[in-house]
């Protein structure tokens, strides 16, 4: 059995530069190739024109472009389109499409699986199976066919992308290199539970959009609903964020799902404005998307709209997040989690 071609999506200028010293390519071809993939989107390497016949036949016989369609779409009646994608040794990943007046956003997965089991969250439940690598995730990015409507990107798919660091920042370098894909920092955010050491390394290495997965105004709560609180809690999460800069175009957000009769009394949101006082942030309060046998419930709008109210009052600048696609498996990992058991039956 012949050896899996290599991928050139997801290499970096030093990765391309010896990809093409092995294949005695001169070397300068190593920009044009960066330029073919990441600028021109090219799906195949018989589309890289300035390249010598030649090599682009030595070329091919090892590696590929590597971008690789989704396996199914489901669209919602409100615009938005699930994707699945699907992974080496049979996994699959989603990615989410949101389309929303003059913006479209797009919600992509940084893991197969997820190591952090929030009690709310169904990726969670699959345990972790593995870490994208930087083309899986840009892949994402590339290959839904509302490739060129995406105006924002948001890694809030499935997995924890700071336990997937070394890749998710690579992917954010490619994504915002000014010579290549030269997508804005502030067009892209990153969410994460908090991972110790790499919440910090995400802050210092790249310039893009923060939200913290909070859910809870105390730390004893959120340990409850999030394990990864034990290890890293959100007290040093706080004190660390307050070292930074978010007065400018940087942005940080809390995302906050409301739980009924765990987390959304005026007691908690009073708990809330004491934790974040003084931090330069926004909250976004998120309607709970149920998923099989959850002992969690949502809470009626009216009662969403009283805690923002309350939180606005107190200085705290607070949304409600719209619910989107609650008719194709809305919440994260379901369709996935569907798939792979279909799969396995």
């Amino acid at each position: 059995m012949s050896e899996p071609k290599r991928k050139l999506l997801g290499m970096d200028h030093a990765e391309m530069q010896a990809v093409v010293k092995e294949m005695g390519m001169p070397g300068f071809a190593a920009r044009q190739m960066m330029e073919w993939v990441y600028v021109k989107r090219a799906r195949s390497i018989d589309d890289m024109t300035n390249l010598s016949l030649k090599h682009r036949e030595a070329l091919s016989q090892q590696y590929e472009v590597g971008i690789s369609d989704p396996v199914e779409g489901i669209h919602s009646k409100d615009g938005t389109i699930k994707y699945l994608f699907k992974i080496r040794d049979g996994q699959f990943v989603e990615a989410v499409y949101i389309p929303d007046d003059d913006r479209a956003t797009l919600c992509i997965s940084s893991q197969v699986g997820c190591k952090m089991h929030c009690a709310f969250c169904m990726t969670g439940r699959q345990g972790f199976s593995a870490h994208l690598t930087a083309g899986e995730i840009l892949n994402q990015f590339y290959a839904i066919p509302e490739c060129a409507s995406r105006t924002n990107v948001v890694m809030m798919g499935m997995g924890e992308p700071l336990d997937n660091t070394d890749e998710v920042l690579k992917a954010l370098r490619l994504l915002t290199d000014t010579k290549l894909m030269a997508w804005s920092p502030r067009r892209i955010t990153l969410s994460t539970v908090g991972v110790k050491g790499n919440l910090k390394r995400f802050l210092d290495e790249s310039d893009c959009h923060l939200a913290i997965s909070l859910h809870a105004p105390t730390a004893q709560l959120r340990s409850e609903l999030m394990p990864a609180e034990r290890i890293y809690s959100i007290n040093e999460m706080v004190e660390l964020l307050r070292t930074y800069d978010f007065t400018g175009q940087r942005r940080l957000s809390f995302e906050y799902i409301l739980f009924d009769g765990v987390n959304d009394t005026m007691a908690d949101a009073r708990k809330l404005v004491r934790l974040l006082d003084g931090l330069q942030c926004r909250i976004n309060l998120i309607r709970f998307h149920a998923i099989p046998d959850s002992e969690l419930d949502g809470v009626p709008m009216d009662r969403m709209v009283s805690f923002r109210d309350y939180l606005t009052r107190h200085g705290l600048f607070t949304t409600i997040r719209a619910s989107r696609g609650e008719d194709i498996y809305a919440a994260c990992g379901m369709l996935s989690t569907k798939k792979l058991k279909q799969t396995k039956a």
